[in-house]
């Protein structure tokens, strides 16, 4: 996979939206949801040409033609600190027109002052029961999997709801089984998903990969058999 950054050091930077990569979405065409992006770490200078620290969300449709490359949205980003905006709605017009020219798609944008609660759940990783319980919240730590480009490992947290008794033997094997896995983020959680549906056919799932942050942003696919959502933009600590 050729990438213009990722895994590369660049002598002469690109600037604007040219340094975003977009790379081509592999829809399976079974699920909703969107990708959750939290920047950490996003400054530029305010009116009075004062640096302003936010913290910024960025959704991205489950079913836009591309997804980015992480590093790329991370140049991007980070290239805002010397530039100047008269207002908080400026800077998210700018950022929203940019990712949609790049994605095909129409995202959502804004500052978050707070996450919401980590929803209560069924630790995988400990449980002695036969099977999870229909329609509550599974949470698995630990989750491992391999970036297909740089070949560096990635951890996550995976919560998933369902609405029937999932086998926890089979459900930690399969999450265990990405631990050699080259996949980006997003792949994983729609492969996850997919091999639910499969074993379970007629049932309803949705499936969330809180991602560790790297560089200042982590990335948090969600998939769902529904349109209405269940899995928020949640942090572990809230902090």
């Amino acid at each position: 996979m050729k990438t213009k950054h990722l895994g590369k050091n660049n002598k002469k930077p690109l600037s604007g939206y040219k340094i975003l990569d977009p790379i081509l979405r592999n829809i399976n065409g079974l699920s909703y949801g969107h990708d959750i992006w939290n920047a950490y770490e996003f400054s530029y200078l305010d009116s009075s040409k004062q640096p302003t620290l936010k913290v910024l969300e960025i959704k991205i449709p489950a079913s836009s033609e591309y997804i980015i490359e992480s590093k790329s949205l991370k140049l991007y980003l980070n290239s805002f600190y010397k530039k100047t905006f008269i207002n908080e709605k400026d800077v998210l017009l700018r950022i929203k027109k940019d990712l949609t020219k790049i994605t095909k798609t129409d995202i959502e944008i804004r500052f978050v002052n707070k996450f919401h609660i980590e929803p209560k759940s069924l630790n995988l990783n400990i449980t002695s029961r036969k099977f999870t319980k229909p329609n509550y919240p599974i949470c698995f730590d630990g989750f491992r999997s391999i970036c297909p480009v740089t070949s560096q490992p990635d951890f996550a947290k995976i919560y998933i709801l369902s609405s029937t008794k999932i086998e926890t033997k089979w459900l930690r094997g399969l999450l265990n089984s990405f631990k050699e896995s080259g996949e980006f983020h997003e792949q994983c959680i729609e492969d996850i998903f997919s091999k639910l549906q499969s074993k379970y056919s007629q049932e309803k799932f949705e499936v969330c990969g809180r991602f560790l942050r790297r560089g200042g942003i982590d990335i948090n696919p969600i998939r769902s058999s529904k349109k209405s959502l269940f899995f928020k933009n949640f942090r572990a600590f809230n902090q």
